[in-house]
């Protein structure tokens, strides 16, 4: 079995387009990530293989300084928070968060006390603020009804994050997760998107954790990888979840931004999946060309964002495609072979 790399390290190139420099979400500047990784022994045969993960679009406090976001839902199988006020505002205010599906209460709850701590304001001179937690199902692996994420790993992941390339595979929200039928989790991917005319470069990034697809559905052949190995697949089904969180430094408003996240799920296709009937694939997409401020004595705030018709949306649509699909293949070459509740075992994809 090859050491967790990725995918790139292995000669597979995803597309055309150049990569960042850590060719990681955090190569669209102020972007940070953090994990917080639960892995231990449980009563009898049961076992905590879960965590969280929390990225956070700039370093600045996000609910007085917010930024321009949307969302797009391929399929709504899912228990996330905050989405519909994210798409009603087209605003984000808080760190997005990832989770297994039980543990979104208890992220929510953490995330909700960092915010307040660090916002006095919140709820008492001024509104409340919206809360915006992903998740993904890792009950074969962790033992789900133990509630093991707390408040406390929220807040430990908001913490640790940094503008580092993020680690990836079997970390954070990823650790119990299965993509294929084999090892997934946490991916990330990036492009750098060049117009020449104006000799402005807009970098796009995108983190996935990935929890969807059987053996059969994924592209072997096309990635020209041998699945000619003894390594057994996880007999799931096709069910199964992905949360694609997408960020930008380019100036588009939040109409825009939904566009360009909608062509996530092309990337998402391209590697095999089809969007099954109990997964929830859902992408939050954010840009960091500008700030909102919380407060402000005007009644009118100008603004600048991309011509619709000029070549760069094209290209941006084509990032948002390559990244996603290489983030994807990211969670399953950096994963590595995980043991979890009642001995279950999923092996990384036998590269």
């Amino acid at each position: 079995m090859n050491e967790p790399k990725k995918i790139r390290e292995r000669g597979i190139t995803i597309g055309r387009l150049s990569v960042g420099a850590k060719n990681c979400i955090t190569d669209v500047e102020g972007v940070k990530v953090g994990h917080v990784t639960i892995d231990k022994p449980l009563d009898g045969e049961e076992y905590a293989a879960t965590g969280v993960t929390a990225i956070l679009p700039h370093g600045d406090n996000l609910f007085r300084n917010k930024v321009v976001g949307a969302t797009y839902v391929l399929n709504g199988f899912g228990k996330t928070t905050g989405l519909v006020q994210l798409e009603e505002l087209g605003l984000i205010e808080s760190p997005i968060m990832l989770t297994n599906t039980f543990g979104v209460p208890a992220v929510t709850h953490g995330t909700l006390q960092y915010m307040l701590e660090e916002t006095p304001e919140i709820g008492d001179a001024t509104g409340t603020i919206n809360i915006v937690v992903g998740e993904c199902n890792d009950s074969r692996l962790n033992a789900i009804r133990a509630l093991s994420v707390q408040p406390k790993d929220a807040i430990a992941a908001i913490k640790a994050a940094t503008t580092d390339s993020s680690l990836e595979g079997a970390v954070g929200a990823g650790k119990g997760m299965i993509c294929f039928g084999y090892k997934g989790g946490i991916g990330t991917s990036s492009r750098v998107v060049k117009d020449d005319r104006s000799k402005n470069n807009y970098t796009i990034g995108c983190l996935v954790l990935s929890n969807f697809g059987e053996k059969e559905d994924f592209q072997i052949e096309k990635y020209k990888l041998d699945d000619e190995s003894e390594v057994p697949a996880y007999p799931q089904s096709a069910d199964g979840s992905i949360m694609i969180i997408l960020a930008t430094d380019a100036p588009v408003d939040s109409r825009q931004l939904r566009r360009i996240a909608k062509r996530c799920g092309i990337g998402l296709g391209k590697t095999g999946s089809h969007f099954s009937n109990g997964s929830g694939d859902i992408v939050i997409a954010f840009s960091t060309a500008r700030k909102i401020k919380h407060t402000s004595t005007g009644s009118v705030e100008s603004s600048f964002q991309l011509r619709e018709d000029h070549a760069i949306m094209n290209d941006l649509f084509l990032a948002a495609t390559e990244v996603t699909e290489e983030a994807i293949l990211n969670s399953l070459s950096q994963a590595v072979t995980t043991t979890g509740r009642k001995g279950n075992i999923v092996h990384a994809y036998p590269f």
